[in-house]
């Protein structure tokens, strides 16, 4: 996952690849930055069913989200495929091998 994201980044320097952590320990696996703008949050998860994805991950996305005033938020995970709402917020949910063909 970090490797595919250090190859778009090659292909596009202006592309900044961060992780981001709140004062109170949520995290987010990959903040992706162009120019002065967060472009994408990504959680990556080993889970293959909506029920095996850690609430945790979910909630520190959307905490990001509301902080870091980003909507494109994503979770990749082993086979896993949907596109949910949940606090207002759209969540695509995707199988880590579809995500690696469309990079």
């Amino acid at each position: 996952m970090a490797l595919e994201l250090k190859r778009k980044q090659n292909r596009n320097p202006l592309l900044e690849i961060y992780y981001w952590k709140d004062e109170r320990g949520k995290e987010v696996d990959f903040l992706l930055k162009e120019n002065l703008k967060i472009e994408k949050l990504i959680q990556v998860s080993a889970a293959d069913l909506k029920e095996e994805i850690a609430e945790r991950e979910i909630k520190s996305l959307v905490k990001a989200s509301e902080e870091l005033k980003c909507d494109h938020l994503e979770i990749i995970t082993y086979d896993y495929e949907s596109e949910e709402k949940i606090k207002g917020k759209e969540i695509k949910f995707v199988p880590l091998w579809k995500w690696l063909l469309a990079a």
